[in-house]
């Protein structure tokens, strides 16, 4: 049975040096609650050590949480990758950690926080997380698609670490499942806003580093459940399942 799932499928914890310290597993849960979301995936710069905490907490109090991460490739495109199982994204980090240079400096960058889901600070990841990797834009999509991942250009819209911002176009080889939008661009007109992007599916997420942002954008997807092949049937609009550019 089909049914809407509201999702906001970008959401930073408090392990992203950019991210406020109140983006803990279980507050970005609540939080999310609050905001009436079905669906949320957990995309810290090129990392998914928060992701599992959050899952655990989602799965206590009714939100489904997919663990994911916003990588950034040696173009110093931003790309959002999603997967269904821990494992997966996992093994998606152990590529990116092996190509990803530079240690933190928190005074300068910020403190990159590993939490758990009742608030316990279990220690902070040392390495420069807000930095590109060494992976080319091609390499993560391939890697994200043999973990049967979904990955997804981020914010498009935005001149910096875009896709249309670092490049100017989306290369015919780069084989992406959709686009992103930021909460500036409504969903219904932006593929006619965006020059570039008018073949390729096209969702919205909030990109959240704080708290009250969880939410001021999201997707909703009509899906019989929130995972990611029902996403990638509703990105390709399949047997009923598709995105909702307006209301139903």
């Amino acid at each position: 049975m089909l049914k809407k799932f509201k999702a906001d499928l970008h959401i930073h914890s408090c392990l992203s040096p950019c991210s406020d310290w109140d983006m803990s597993p279980k507050k970005i849960v609540e939080k999310s609650l609050e905001r009436r979301l079905d669906l949320i995936a957990i995309c810290d710069h090129n990392t998914a050590e928060n992701a599992a905490a959050t899952i655990r907490e989602g799965t206590r109090q009714g939100v489904a949480v997919l663990p994911g991460m916003e990588i950034c490739s040696r173009e110093e495109v931003h790309l959002v990758t999603l997967f269904n199982k821990i494992e997966a994204a996992l093994k998606m980090q152990e590529l990116i950690y092996a190509h990803l240079p530079g240690e933190n400096q928190p005074e300068i960058f910020g403190h990159q926080i590993v939490a758990d889901e009742h608030d316990q600070v279990l220690g902070e990841n040392a390495r420069l997380l807000i930095g590109a990797t060494e992976l080319s834009l091609l390499a993560i999509v391939k890697k994200a698609h043999q973990l049967d991942g979904i990955c997804i250009s981020s914010h498009v819209d935005r001149p910096s670490y875009s896709l249309m911002g670092q490049l100017g176009f989306i290369p015919e080889d780069l084989h992406l499942d959709a686009v992103e939008v930021s909460y500036r661009v409504p969903l219904d007109s932006a593929q006619t806003q965006v020059p570039g992007i008018s073949d390729y599916p096209c969702v919205t997420a909030s990109d959240a580093h704080f708290i009250d942002d969880i939410g001021k954008a999201y997707t909703e997807f009509i899906m019989a459940a929130p995972n990611v092949q029902e996403i990638r049937m509703a990105l390709a609009g399949t047997a009923g399942r598709r995105i909702l550019s307006g209301p139903e």
